[in-house]
């Protein structure tokens, strides 16, 4: 992706970006739920990161005879980032690896959130912590790949 491109998109998630729970950063997908999560997957992988699972809330709830609306759950990392977070303040580690969810609401929009690395360091006390803005730019690159039109 080029510069430009990059840009156009980061500016099109950033129109679509949302706060919901406190250190939570939504943002706006044109996609359905599984092709949001495909997306995100091919970019996270393609940047050398490990899936460790991707997991169908929907298709849980549906095994005990329930019914839920798309949602979905990718967990993934890569030590090169996550361990000098976890230097900084090992309980951290609680939230690690690193999350993607994507759902669909009730008025039918595709969401897709993850953990501000921001929020978690102040929250486990490592507001300094030199890798935060280095992981925080990353999801937020890895977001507005995987929601570009």
């Amino acid at each position: 992706m080029t510069m430009r491109g990059f840009v156009t998109v980061f500016l099109i998630v950033l129109s679509g970006h949302a706060w919901g729970a406190d250190g939570l950063v939504a943002v706006k997908s044109p996609h359905e739920v599984g092709d949001t999560m495909d997306r995100l997957e091919m970019v996270v992988t393609e940047k050398g990161m490990t899936v460790f699972a991707r997991i169908d809330h929907a298709a849980g709830a549906a095994k005990v005879g329930m019914a839920m609306r798309p949602t979905q759950l990718l967990i993934f990392g890569n030590p090169k980032g996550g361990t000098p977070f976890m230097v900084c303040t090992q309980t951290v580690a609680i939230d690690l690896p690193l999350k993607m969810l994507a759902w669909q609401d009730e008025s039918g929009q595709v969401w897709l959130a993850y953990n501000d690395p921001v929020f978690l360091a102040i929250r486990h006390g490592a507001r300094d912590c030199p890798v935060v803005h280095k992981i925080a730019a990353a999801l937020a690159a890895f977001a507005a790949i995987a929601v570009a039109p």
